[in-house]
């Protein structure tokens, strides 16, 4: 075959992966049927979640064994975080109200991307705060081991300025965890309550 018959032929080819990686890539940026983008994503397989080595609030060391026998709602933020952190919080807790009974199965867990603000003891006064939920379990640590369990759930977070002064970027995604401690869903920060439980509660219903 001629050389230039060749490379018009590798040409074309790599038009043609370029134009099918386009497609796939806008197909998985779809919402699945029946769901508004950016409200929940349910993948089965995600490789979401896996070992850590924490403290709570309580200066007790934990570990992903924590999330072993009830539903847990797992979400990285910080007590200094202005806006979305305490709002979730308060969410959480009305989503809590409206599943009923089958909230006593569930479990918040609030996990810091900023260790060096949030120790044991501020993590309990904030989350003694009223209207958050009774009962989030709270968790810091090293850096390197926060660093660990963020990468975990895939859960990003940069720190932004110096000083004092500085504040936290993080990622908004609530975790849906099962009882085997194995992630069911991820589930939109910005659902309101009614959706919120309607959501988690058809997941916990499959088990």
């Amino acid at each position: 075959m001629p050389r230039r018959s060749i490379l018009l032929f590798a040409a074309a080819c790599a038009v043609i992966a370029v134009a099918l990686i386009a497609v796939t890539m806008v197909l998985a940026s779809r919402p699945a049927p029946g769901l508004r983008a950016g409200e929940v994503v349910s993948t089965g397989q995600a490789r979401i979640g896996g070992p850590f080595q924490l403290v709570d609030q309580d200066g007790r060391p934990v570990d992903e064994t924590m999330l072993e026998g009830k539903w847990s709602l797992v979400f990285f933020g910080f007590t200094y975080c202005p806006d979305y952190c305490p709002t979730t919080l308060q969410v959480l807790d009305a989503t809590k109200q409206r599943l009923g009974d089958r909230a006593e199965d569930l479990q918040i867990v609030f996990i810091t991307i900023d260790p060096a603000r949030d120790t044991p003891q501020v993590l309990n006064d904030y989350l003694s705060t009223d209207g958050f939920p009774e009962g989030v379990i709270g968790l810091t640590g090293t850096p390197e081991q926060v660093d660990a369990a963020a990468r975990a759930y895939g859960a990003p977070y940069q720190k932004v300025g110096e000083g004092e002064g500085y504040t936290m970027n993080h990622g908004l995604t609530i975790y849906l965890m099962g009882p085997d401690g194995g992630f069911r869903s991820a589930v939109a920060h910005d659902l309101r309550p009614d959706r919120a439980a309607d959501v988690i509660g058809r997941v916990m219903a499959r088990g």
